[in-house]
């Protein structure tokens, strides 16, 4: 990789159940026969996952960029119903640790059509399902992010704007998501489109959603901040709140081209208003094993940011794309889908480094 590029609606319709099978509720099942349960430091239980390449390599060999299909003795639909019911945790006895402190997300990428909205939407649902306490701040004018998790964001519906603009509490605007317990998001209306201007001549416009965030009466475990497909305002607004940066990055070349520029705007940020900010997460999506392409970009990703992108990767799944238009996740719209598994995977790795590392990962 060269220098410059090394840092480099529709009508929703009623959604089908989801699959699931004649399986313990408490079961784990993972991509990897090593998947326990075990004790944390405070006592509870987390599900743990030896990073395997899912044909029976060591726990050093790649992690295997499609869902494993198990045991071979187990028929693929007992296997897919198994990861479904561990997806989805009717029971609540699998959960991932909780972090020591809260931690706030940006998820961030100038460039669009990366899997920004998507990545977040199914990492809080996921962690949501799994025991943490998760808010979604969506800040991007599109409202995908809202509209992924079924939150009104129509006009007229209190949102992110009032909290920038005019210091409304974040606990009067926050929803929670229907069906996902401990969940809850701050939709983002078209008036968003106008807070890039209005912002200008605010009084401290940068650091406007870090104090609406700090004064929220509930602690969060996970803030994830959904970025609109730019580096304006609204995308310092939530640099500065933040402490951890999250870069989904497609398995693409033209996906390298603009993370030179979106990383040194993130150093300034350091520099000048958020001294903590660190680019904690890097999460490739689109994956298409088909091609050689998305295994170079790969590489190069992983060359130059070394342990901070994640052994999880987002392959390309149809039900990831579909999910939105049920108004869902792709964790309960069709939780044992390769989308689902991958999603759960990343978030559990995330969940495990912030243990790891005292909260940063």
């Amino acid at each position: 990789m060269s220098e410059s590029n090394a840092a480099m609606s529709e009508p929703r319709r009623s959604a089908p159940a989801p699959r699931s099978g004649p399986s313990d509720p408490g079961s784990v099942v993972t991509s990897s026969p090593a998947a326990r349960l075990s004790e944390s430091p405070a006592g509870q239980p987390v599900a743990v996952v030896a990073p395997s390449s899912g044909d029976g390599g060591s726990a050093s060999e790649p992690v295997s960029r499609e869902t494993p299909n198990g045991d071979e003795g187990d028929p693929p639909l007992a296997m897919e119903a198994l990861r479904a019911v561990q997806i989805l945790n009717p029971s609540g006895e699998i959960v991932m640790p909780r972090p020591d402190h809260p931690r706030v997300f940006c998820v961030a990428n100038q460039k669009g059509g990366v899997g920004k909205t998507t990545t977040t939407v199914n990492l809080a649902v996921a962690l949501a399902l799994h025991g943490n306490r998760v808010l979604v701040v969506d800040l991007d004018p599109q409202g995908n992010a809202s509209t992924g998790l079924n939150v009104p964001h129509h006009a007229g519906v209190p949102d992110v704007y009032d909290c920038l603009i005019d210091n409304v509490p974040l606990a009067d605007v926050a929803q929670p998501v229907e069906g996902i317990p401990n969940l809850f998001c701050v939709p983002a209306t078209i008036d968003l489109a106008g807070a890039e201007i209005e912002l200008v001549s605010v009084v401290a416009r940068e650091s406007r959603l870090q104090r609406a965030i700090s004064a929220h009466p509930e602690k969060f475990d996970y803030v994830f901040i959904d970025c609109p497909p730019s580096l304006g305002l609204l995308t310092v607004n939530a640099l500065c709140a933040a402490q951890e940066v999250l870069i989904p990055i497609q398995c693409e070349y033209y996906a390298l081209e603009g993370l030179n520029q979106l990383i040194n705007n993130i150093n300034l940020v350091r520099q000048h208003l958020n001294p903590t900010l660190d680019v904690s997460t890097i999460l490739l999506t689109m994956y298409d094993r088909r091609t050689r392409l998305a295994d170079a970009v790969e590489q190069d990703v992983r060359n130059h940011f070394g342990s901070k992108v994640l052994e999880a990767v987002i392959p390309r799944n149809v039900r990831v794309s579909e999910a939105p238009s049920y108004g869902q996740s792709v964790m309960t719209y069709d939780p044992g889908s390769r989308g689902a598994t991958s999603y759960f995977e990343a978030a559990l790795e995330i969940a495990m480094r912030g243990v790891n590392t005292g909260g940063a990962a």
